[in-house]
Order: structure tokens, then C-alpha cells, then sequence
């Protein structure tokens, strides 16, 4: 689950309501700045599925009782959110074994410098299973594999800038991730960083976009009221809580 917490509410996006946005993103990106095109149909559903292995738990979210606010993606209980990630990934194997690589290749990177043993597991595991589909493929790690890797990554990273941040947040104001704008550097911004900004309530400027035209989203979210949270528990507030719509055009 992404949370971002108002003084009466959590706004809460299921991560893989988030994941669509992502693949609005990847499927828009333009084709001369898109290398290895022939691979695009795996690369837009390794963005688009990127993020299935929370479907089971965003069903139910948690409470994190020394936070006071539900779990979300960033202090998720490891064992389960570890099996979680395994089990995605190995789905998104079975649906297109590149697509898959680029998923544990995402996944894996998160957990490079883990310390905990089950965090050093899980990277070994996944380690393993790139060498086991890097051959499979016919493939080595090289300049189109990395490019699809950060496409990968500056999508989702697109779509969590309009789920942590509230429309029209001030630059100042914005969730730490993105102040210093994306970490991914692309070739056709001469290898700069690309940042983002609110303009108003619905749009959203990129110092260089990658997309042939204006790109319009809508995020699903609920913003789930702290006192029924309080009253019936965070999984029945979220349940009786509306789907809200969140419309953004990137430009």
C-alpha cells in the first residue's frame, strides 16, 4: 500500500491501481527514444505487473501500532513482504520470462545491501534467478537491458510522485524522494536529471518528457478518515471508505 497522510485521513493507493499508471507511462514513451522497440510489448508488462505481488496483502491492509499509521510498501513486515515479492515475481515469469527479469532486477536492487539474513536470501535467490533466465534468453546484462531497467523504474517513480505528493504541493514541500527530481538518467536529456512539479491541482511539468504527447492519468485512491479507523479497525475503514479519482496530465 502507498500512504500519504493528511491531518484527518490516509490517502491510500493500491500498488497495483499504481502500477497502471506506470504502464500509461511506458506505453506513451516515445519510439526514438525507446531502444530495444522490438522489446516494448515485455517491457510495458514487466511495468504494468510490477507491482502484483501486493495485490493479496493491499486486500487487507495493515496497522503499524508504533507508528500509528497502516503499513505501507516502505515498513511492510520483511518475512511476509519478502514472500510476497517472490511470489510476484515468479507470476510474472510465468507470463513473459523477460518481463520477469526485469521485475527480479528491480526487486533485487532494493535489497543489494540488505544485512538481515532474509533480506541477504532473498538477493541470492533472485541473483540466481537472472543468471537461470539470462541464459534461458539468450542474453547478456548490457546497455538494453539497463535501459529497460530505468524505464522500469522512472515509471513507477512517476506514478508514486502523484500518489506521495498531494496536487499542487510546492517543490519545497514534496516527499523527499523527489526534490533533487528522478535518480534514473536517460540519453535524450543529455543524461540530466529530470524533475517534476505541480503547475496547479491537475498538471504536472517534466523538465524533459519522454512522452510523444501530453499524458493524461487517473489514479484510484481512498482517503480513509482516522476516526472510523479508530472506531470499526483500518481493514473495514478501507473497505467502506469510496474510490476517489485522482486526474493528472504530465506535461
Amino acid at each position: 500500500m502507498i500512504v500519504h497522510e493528511r491531518e484527518h485521513e490516509f490517502v491510500m493507493v493500491a500498488q497495483h491501481d499504481h502500477a497502471k499508471v506506470s504502464r500509461d507511462a511506458a506505453e506513451c514513451w516515445r519510439d526514438e527514444y525507446f531502444l530495444g522497440i522490438d522489446k516494448k510489448d515485455s517491457v510495458v508488462l514487466a511495468v504494468r505487473e510490477h507491482d502484483r505481488c501486493w495485490i493479496e496483502p493491499d486486500e487487507e491492509p495493515l496497522w503499524n501500532k508504533q507508528t500509528q499509521q497502516p503499513y505501507s510498501f516502505m515498513d511492510y513486515p520483511g518475512s511476509p513482504k519478502l514472500a510476497f515479492y517472490t511470489k510476484g515475481i515468479k507470476e510474472i515469469v510465468q507470463m513473459d520470462p523477460y518481463a520477469g527479469l526485469l521485475c527480479s532486477l528491480h526487486y533485487a536492487s532494493f535489497l543489494k545491501d540488505a544485512t538481515s539474513t532474509i533480506g541477504k536470501n532473498f538477493w541470492v535467490a533472485e541473483k540466481q534467478r537472472q543468471q537461470k533466465l539470462l541464459k534461458e534468453l539468450g542474453i547478456e546484462k548490457d546497455e538494453l537491458l539497463s535501459f529497460h531497467l530505468n524505464l522500469l523504474k522512472f515509471c513507477d517513480n512517476l506514478s508514486l510522485y502523484i500518489c506521495l505528493n498531494d496536487p499542487g504541493t510546492p517543490k519545497s514541500q514534496e516527499h523527499y524522494f523527489y526534490r533533487e527530481g528522478f535518480p534514473q538518467k536517460f540519453s535524450f536529456a543529455n543524461d540530466q536529471t529530470i524533475h517534476a512539479e505541480w503547475l496547479d491541482l491537475q498538471t504536472v511539468s517534466l523538465s524533459v518528457s519522454p512522452f510523444i504527447n501530453k499524458l493524461l492519468v487517473r489514479l484510484p485512491y481512498k482517503a480513509v478518515d482516522k476516526e472510523l479507523i479508530k472506531e470499526i479497525g483500518l481493514a473495514a475503514a478501507y473497505q467502506d471508505s469510496p474510490v476517489c479519482w485522482r486526474e493528472v496530465t504530465f506535461v
